[in-house]
């Protein structure tokens, strides 16, 4: 496996968070990168003590996962130039043990271009946002069309396709998924254990930021593959003005003139938070939780739509965004 296999691991002030990151590759390999985008703790450092190779960004160019992980791909290669596949993985996640193993397992039956496993939350009962990201990283096993910032992919693949788009702040996963497919490649998703990920979510602020990354994403998305998987960022797009935008914009400025009974509209909300967690989309959860996560799926509406409207404002004055943050140092 050490002579197949090289990880490349990227992060910006994530402390204890990276150490865990880099002792978990150590265990099983020696082909390791670390690219640091700007970090003021010791993350380098670090790095450098569990004997991996350093990539420092230039802090003059703006930063993007896309551009670290395509730097840490070209030096990776270039150290260890016959590896035949990489990981990639963020400085915030831990490998489980045998993920290796078994991710180059099902590359060899089954012939795989990308495949990824199960990411979970190390803490998900500290605060209601880690449970929401547990159960976000809970999606269906087996062919797929995207996968997460944590994939193994095949190096023969990854320079077909050109590597990710430098230029987007988020949603650069599924970009370049959407061009692996196009070229005839496959995706697979193992009902595996993958990466042991620390979202550190307890405030309102950091969900907001989170969500409204996602709805930058999902408008540049659709934007650079209008329609591909059925439409499904189209559908995100229309769903976030309804929600977070005509329906509550409707309901107020009737208000007026009905007498407030157009507010009445606004209980639309709830219901759609109730019958989504009816239909139970994180099987493995009880009720309580598919309510909390159908909360979370309406609500998310409103800073989707922020993310959107930010994404048009920069395209359409010719300014480009910058990253969105939403977690601290650890």
């Amino acid at each position: 496996m050490k002579e197949r296999v090289g990880i490349v691991a990227i992060g910006r002030n994530e402390g204890e968070r990276l150490e865990a990151c880099l002792a978990s590759a150590r265990r099983d390999l020696e082909a390791i990168v670390y690219v640091d985008s700007g970090s003021t703790d010791d993350s380098v450092s670090a790095a450098r003590r569990f004997g991996a190779e350093v990539v420092e960004l230039d802090t003059t160019i703006p930063f993007t996962a896309a551009r670290a992980r395509n730097a840490g791909f070209e030096r990776l290669l270039s150290v260890w130039p016959d590896l035949e596949a990489v990981q990639f993985v963020d400085g915030d996640c831990e490998l489980e043990s045998g993920w290796l193993g078994t991710a180059l397992a099902a590359f060899d039956a089954e012939g795989w271009s990308v495949v990824c496993g199960r990411r979970r939350e190390r803490y998900p009962e500290r605060t209601v946002l880690n449970r929401l990201c547990d159960m976000e990283w809970d999606t269906p096993v087996g062919r797929a069309t995207a996968c997460g910032g944590d994939a193994l992919m095949r190096v023969a693949t990854f320079r077909q396709v050109g590597g990710f788009s430098e230029d987007l702040i988020a949603g650069e996963e599924p970009e370049l998924c959407v061009r692996i497919l196009a070229e005839g490649g496959s995706i697979a998703r193992l009902d595996a254990p993958m990466t042991i990920h620390d979202a550190q979510m307890s405030s309102f602020s950091q969900w907001w930021q989170r969500s409204k990354r996602a709805g930058h994403a999902i408008a540049e998305g659709a934007a650079r593959h209008p329609g591909v998987h059925d439409g499904h960022a189209e559908h995100e797009i229309r769903s976030a003005w309804v929600w977070a935008g005509l329906l509550p914009v409707t309901s107020l400025a009737l208000a007026p003139i009905s007498a407030g009974v157009s507010l009445a509209l606004l209980a639309l909300l709830p219901l759609q938070i109730l019958r989504i967690g009816l239909r139970r989309p994180r099987p493995r959860y009880g009720l309580r939780h598919n309510l909390l996560y159908a909360g979370n799926c309406v609500l998310s509406k409103f800073p989707h739509l922020a993310g959107m409207l930010r994404f048009h404002f920069g395209r359409w004055t010719g300014r480009r965004s910058r990253l969105i943050e939403y977690k601290g140092a650890s």
